[in-house]
């Protein structure tokens, strides 16, 4: 496929993170993924999280598959305004470092010594209360330990999925850490979670190739759907550089000698709003070449196996299925701008790079 016709099937991620939003084609869209092939159709992340799968077979047979005639002539879309604004700021030393759903603030009011709702003074459009910690709680230390004891004692299942990894509070990356909170709880207090994500690729024959990982069906979070070679959350306390060595080891057995000649290549971000979390996530992007016999082996059980893609056929599938982990989407697109398969001559293709960094990329 040639690098200019990518555009316009892209076109519908312009904003990739809208609640909800359809095509003057018709196509139904959620989250920013249409299906356009009719095997793609009848099979949708609703019936992958019944616990439904594909084998990389179908992967392959969508990825080579011809394009259909597309009209996609732009978007009808909101953002969903009024679900965000249901959440109230959460404020720390006159900073806002998340936002919380009054429902899940409904939890939080059995710790009364932990959690404090104070009159808003200004932050968001709310106009009622916002969320802050108790005044007792000064160091950074004592609200990470208070924070985590109300989290342990909360009700089975209103935080599912617990990690026992620890996330910076911070109101922008690099500022002042407030304290830090349990990675499963990130989104139930809106603050803003870094990760990394790694393009791998394969130079053949002239032609750029992607190693994608199938993530196992254990995982507790988006389990048999496609991911990048290599990502991870950013925990507290470990730079990028470092967290995005170790992943290469633990997701795909990429030696230091390899690995180490990553190179950083920018940011994408998003928000998402889903119930009583308010996920703001921004994705420190990283592209590493890799020799052409190196073949990944997966090392802590999180992929189940990886399969080598022409970058061309990545993007069918990213275009025509919702195979892949959501936020992958978003890292690979920004992978095809920099390596010249989407042109700026396309109408729309600031648009479309804007909605890479759709979230707060601070």
């Amino acid at each position: 496929m040639a690098h200019s016709t990518l555009f316009n099937s892209f076109f519908p991620l312009t904003q990739p993170w809208l609640r909800s939003f359809s095509l003057d084609n018709g196509f139904s869209l959620k989250m920013g993924f249409s299906l356009k092939t009719s095997w793609s159709r009848s099979f949708s992340l609703k019936t992958m999280l019944k616990g439904e799968s594909f084998t990389w077979d179908q992967v392959l047979g969508i990825a080579i598959a011809e394009d259909e005639a597309q009209q996609l002539s732009g978007l009808n879309g909101y953002l969903d305004k009024e679900a965000r604004s249901m959440f109230m700021p959460f404020i720390l030393e006159d900073e806002i470092v998340g936002y919380v759903h009054p429902g899940f603030v409904e939890h939080l009011r059995k710790f009364p010594n932990v959690f404090t709702l104070t009159k808003d003074r200004g932050y968001g459009d709310h106009g009622a209360d916002f969320l802050t910690l108790h005044p007792s709680l000064v160091s950074p230390t004592d609200r990470t330990e208070a924070v985590g004891d109300a989290i342990t004692c909360l009700d089975e299942g209103i935080i599912p999925g617990i990690r026992n990894e620890l996330y910076p509070v911070t109101s922008s990356y690099g500022k002042p850490v407030f304290f830090s909170l349990e990675r499963a709880a990130a989104p139930y207090f809106g603050i803003k979670a870094y990760g990394v994500h790694m393009n791998g690729y394969v130079n053949k024959n002239g032609e750029k190739h992607l190693w994608i990982g199938k993530r196992s069906n254990s995982k507790p979070t988006y389990p048999g759907m496609l991911d990048h070679l290599v990502a991870g959350g950013l925990p507290y306390g470990i730079s990028c550089k470092e967290n995005i060595l170790k992943e290469c080891k633990e997701e795909a057995g990429i030696p230091i000698t390899i690995s180490d000649t990553v190179v950083p290549a920018g940011a994408v971000s998003y928000m998402e709003i889903d119930g009583l979390r308010y996920k703001r996530d921004v994705l420190f992007c990283f592209d590493l070449q890799l020799p052409d016999g190196f073949i990944p082996a997966n090392e802590d059980g999180e992929v189940e196996s990886f399969k080598l893609f022409p970058v061309p056929q990545v993007a069918n599938i990213i275009r025509r299925t919702e195979f892949f982990k959501p936020n992958c989407s978003l890292v690979i697109i920004d992978f095809l701008f920099r390596h010249g398969y989407i042109s700026p001559d396309e109408q729309g293709y600031l648009q479309l790079l804007q909605g890479l960094r759709s979230g707060d990329c601070s």
